[in-house]
C-alpha cells in the first residue's frame, strides 16, 4: 500500500435514503478502481461495507462502513453511511469524518426523506456535493424525474454533467457534457468497459439542451468565463471543470453524475469526476480546536506534516476476538505505527499498536499516515466516539461531532432476572459505539430507559444485545411520572398512640393545608405556640408528612405544591417520641389530603414540528388529537417549511416520532423538551386512577 499525502487524499461521504443504492456504489467504486477484488451485491449479502449480521440478515446499512478505492494516483476514502432516518447517527458521523458528500438519489423514487435530511447536513457544514443517480438500471429508472425532484426539493442549483442513454433494461450508455462524447457499455463486462463514441444523433437535442444549461450554470459563477460565454466563445473543458471545482466549494453548483452500480457501467467515469471535483484535505479552510486539555483557547489545525498530530475518532465498533476498533479523522501531523499518542478529551496515553486503513471488514496494516487520512486501531484503552488524540507537547480538543438528540424512548429490562448486570453492561457497550442510542435509569419510575432514533433503532440494538452478550431484553412504553396535588383547604388531626404494657408510644397534632402555585413544591410551616408539640418533636411531624406525601392519595403519585401549617397538638411526658410523632405526621397526611380536593398532574412537552407545508393541516391535526394545544407557527427554511410549536402532554408523545414519519414520509423533524405540570382533564385523570386501585387490588390479593 503506498504513502498518500493530504494533496492526494478525497475524504467521501456517500449518503442518499435506503435503497438509493449507496452501498453497491461504494463496492462498485472499490472494485472497478482494483482496491477490491470482489463485486458484491445486497441480494447475495457480500457487499464490502455491509459486515454486521443484523445488516447481512435485514439486507440494510445499519452502521458507518469504511473502503477506499485508488483511482489516478488519489486515495478516496468512502464512508458509506446508513439511509434509513433510524441510524442517521453514523450519517451524521460520516459526514463530519469527510470534506464533501456523494449524495446518491434513486432513479425510479427520486429524493426521499434520508436523501434530504443529509443533503442538508452537508450543506450545514459548508461541504461541496456530488449527486449520482447510481440506479439507471432500475425497472422504472427516470433520470429526468430525478433529476427534477433535486431541483424542487434540495436545491434549484443541480447541473448535470452527464446524462444516461436508455433507462431501466434500456440502459446502455451515458454522454459526457464535458467531453462532447457519448460510451457505450460492452454488455459482460465486469469493471464497465465501453466504447466510446460520437453522441448518437437520436440523443444529439437531448444533448444540446443539457450541455447548454452546463455551460450557462457554469459561465455564471466566473465573471471571466461569464464574458467569454456572452462573447460567443467555447469554454475549454479543463477551465470549465476547474470553474466547477470552485463553484462547488462555494456551494453554487451541485453537480449530477449517472451510473450503475451493479453493472459497473458508468463507474469509472464517476471515479474521474470525484477525483476532478472533490476537494483534498489541503484544500479545505482550517479547522480551529480548543488548546489543551482544559480548552481555554483556540488553535487553527492545518493539514500540514510538520504540524503536531490531530485526529478526531468518529466511529467505534466492538468487533468478535478483537476488541474495540476505533476509526479517527487526521487533520493535521503524521502518525505512525506504534507512535504514542495523547487523548486530551480524556487525558490519557494511549500507542497506535497495528496502526491500519480500512477496507470493508479488512484491515491493511500501514506504517504511516497523513493530514487528512482515514485510518483505525484496535485495543486502545480509553478512547471512544468524538474523542480527541494529539500529542502530550501540543494537546488540543478538536470540535465534537453534534449527533442528534433521541426521538424515542422505551422502558427495557433483561428477560431474564439474573442476566441483568449482564444486560446492563451491553446496554453502555451499544452506547460506547453509537452515541444516539443513549440509556439511563429514571429512579422515580425505577426504570431503565433507552432512547433512539426509531424503533427499528431500537430493535437492532436489543438484537445486536442479544448476539454479543447472550442475553435478550423486553421492551415497554416507559411510565409516566404523574404528580398528585390539592384544590383547596382542609384541615384535621393526626394521632398515633400505641401501648404495649411497657412503655408507649404517643404523638399527637394537628395540621392544615392548602395549595400553592405551581412548581413551589412542598412548604411545612411549624405554627406551634405554647409548647403543645416540643420543639424538638417537630421535625418528625414534617418527615412523616412528606413521607406520606410522596405516595399521594389518588394513584400513589408524589404529591407537589402544597403547604403544610402544624398548629397544635398534645403529647405525653414519657410515651411521646420522634418516631411517634412522625407516625402522627403520616395520620394527620392521610386525614386531611383526602378533604383538599386533590388532583393529578401531567407532565407537559413543548413539541417544536418542522414540516413540509404540504402536511401541515395533518400535523396540526395528529397534534390536536393528542390533546396538544397549538401556539403557533412560521415560516422555515426560506419558507419552504413551517415550524408548528405546541403543548401536548406527555403521556401522549410516546412514538410520536413513527407517527409524524407516516404522515409526512419522513420529511418533517420535531423537537420536545420538559415544559412543566398542570391539571389532567377528569377523564383521562380518572383512567389512571382506575386502573391504580385495580392494581392495587391484584397485589392485595396476591
Amino acid at each position: 500500500m503506498r504513502e498518500y499525502r493530504s494533496e492526494a487524499i478525497r475524504n467521501i461521504a456517500v449518503v442518499g435514503h435506503g435503497a438509493s443504492g449507496k452501498t453497491t456504489l461504494v463496492d462498485a467504486l472499490a472494485f472497478v478502481s482494483g482496491t477490491s477484488k470482489r463485486h458484491g451485491s445486497i441480494k447475495e449479502g457480500n457487499t464490502l461495507t455491509d459486515t454486521s449480521p443484523e445488516e447481512t440478515d435485514r439486507k440494510y446499512s445499519i452502521s458507518l462502513g469504511c473502503a477506499y478505492a485508488e483511482w489516478k494516483d488519489t486515495k478516496l476514502n468512502l464512508l458509506d453511511t446508513p439511509g434509513f432516518l433510524d441510524f442517521q447517527g453514523d450519517a451524521v458521523a460520516g459526514i463530519a469524518a469527510a470534506d464533501g458528500a456523494l449524495v446518491a438519489v434513486g432513479a425510479s423514487t427520486g429524493v426521499e426523506a434520508g436523501t434530504e435530511r443529509m443533503f442538508r447536513e452537508a450543506i450545514a457544514r459548508k461541504d461541496p456535493v456530488l449527486f449520482v443517480v447510481a440506479t439507471c438500471d432500475r425497472e422504472h429508472a427516470d433520470f429526468d424525474k430525478a433529476y427534477q425532484s433535486i431541483k424542487e426539493r434540495l436545491t434549484d442549483k443541480v447541473v448535470p454533467v452527464e446524462i444516461p442513454i436508455g433507462s431501466g433494461s434500456g440502459f446502455k450508455g451515458v454522454i459526457n457534457l464535458f467531453t462532447k462524447r457519448a460510451h457505450i457499455f460492452k454488455a459482460g463486462t465486469k469493471a464497465g468497459e465501453f466504447e466510446e463514441t460520437d453522441i448518437p444523433a437520436s440523443e444529439q437535442a437531448r444533448f444540446e439542451r443539457y450541455h447548454q444549461e452546463m455551460v450557462e450554470a457554469v459561465a455564471a459563477t466566473d465573471d471571466a468565463l461569464l464574458e467569454r460565454f456572452f462573447g460567443g466563445e467555447e469554454l475549454p473543458g479543463e477551465l470549465a471543470m476547474s470553474a466547477m471545482k470552485e463553484a462547488m466549494k462555494r456551494q453554487d453548483i451541485f453537480p449530477l453524475l449517472c451510473c450503475s452500480s451493479q453493472l459497473t457501467w458508468g463507474v469509472r467515469t464517476v471515479l474521474d469526476f470525484l477525483v476532478s471535483l472533490m476537494p483534498s484535505a489541503y484544500d479545505m479552510e482550517e479547522l480551529h480546536a480548543f488548546k489543551g486539555a482544559e480548552g481555554e483557547r483556540t488553535v487553527e489545525i492545518h493539514p500540514v506534516d510538520s504540524a503536531p498530530f490531530t485526529a478526531l475518532v468518529f466511529k467505534t465498533t466492538a468487533e468478535p476476538h478483537v476488541g474495540d476498533v476505533s476509526y479517527f479523522r487526521t487533520f493535521s501531523g503524521t502518525v505512525a505505527a506504534g507512535q504514542e499518542v495523547y487523548n486530551a478529551t480524556r487525558d490519557g496515553a494511549e500507542k497506535l499498536m497495528h496502526l491500519s486503513i480500512p477496507l470493508g471488514r479488512e484491515r491493511i496494516e500501514v506504517e504511516r499516515l497523513y493530514p487528512g487520512d482515514i485510518g483505525c486501531v484496535a485495543k486502545l484503552h480509553n478512547t471512544y466516539t468524538n474523542d480527541t488524540l494529539s500529542t502530550k507537547a501540543h494537546p488540543v480538543r478538536l470540535p465534537q461531532i453534534h449527533f442528534p438528540d433521541p426521538v424515542v424512548t422505551f422502558a427495557v429490562k433483561a428477560a431474564s432476572r439474573p442476566d441483568e448486570e449482564k444486560f446492563q453492561q451491553g446496554l453502555h457497550r451499544l452506547h460506547d459505539e453509537d452515541p444516539t442510542f443513549q440509556t439511563h435509569f429514571n429512579s422515580e419510575t425505577h426504570e431503565t430507559i433507552v432512547g433512539g432514533m426509531g424503533e427499528r433503532h431500537i430493535e437492532v440494538a436489543l438484537a445486536r444485545v442479544a448476539r454479543q452478550f447472550s442475553v435478550k431484553g423486553e421492551l415497554s412504553p416507559p411510565r409516566i411520572p404523574y404528580r398528585e396535588t390539592i384544590s383547596s383547604k382542609a384541615e384535621g388531626q393526626g394521632k398515633h398512640k400505641k401501648q404495649s404494657g411497657g412503655k408507649g408510644q404517643f404523638g399527637d397534632c394537628w395540621i392544615r393545608m392548602r395549595p400553592s402555585p405551581r412548581g413551589s413544591g412542598y412548604v411545612f410551616q411549624d405554627e406551634i405556640v405554647g409548647g403543645s408539640i416540643p420543639r424538638s418533636f417537630i421535625p418528625a411531624v414534617d418527615r412523616g408528612i412528606q413521607e406520606a406525601a410522596a405516595r399521594g392519595v389518588l394513584a400513589g403519585y408524589p404529591m407537589v405544591d402544597f403547604v403544610v401549617e402544624c398548629y397544635d397538638g398534645s403529647y405525653h411526658s414519657v410515651d411521646s417520641n420522634e418516631a411517634s410523632f412522625k407516625m402522627a405526621g403520616i395520620q394527620a397526611f392521610k386525614t386531611v389530603a383526602p378533604k383538599c380536593r386533590p388532583a393529578l398532574l401531567e407532565p407537559l412537552e413543548m413539541v417544536e414540528v418542522t414540516t413540509p407545508d404540504a402536511y401541515l393541516g395533518d400535523v396540526m391535526g395528529d397534534l390536536s388529537s393528542r390533546r396538544g394545544h397549538i401556539l403557533g407557527t412560521e415560516p422555515a427554511d426560506a419558507g419552504r417549511f413551517t415550524r408548528v410549536r405546541a403543548i401536548v402532554p406527555q403521556g401522549d408523545m410516546h412514538l410520536y416520532s413513527t407517527k409524524l414519519s407516516s404522515l409526512t414520509h419522513g420529511r418533517a423533524l420535531f423537537s420536545q423538551r420538559f415544559h412543566g405540570y398542570e391539571h389532567m382533564p377528569g377523564e383521562a385523570s380518572s383512567k389512571i386512577i382506575e386502573a391504580y386501585a385495580k392494581s392495587r387490588g391484584i397485589e392485595a390479593e396476591s
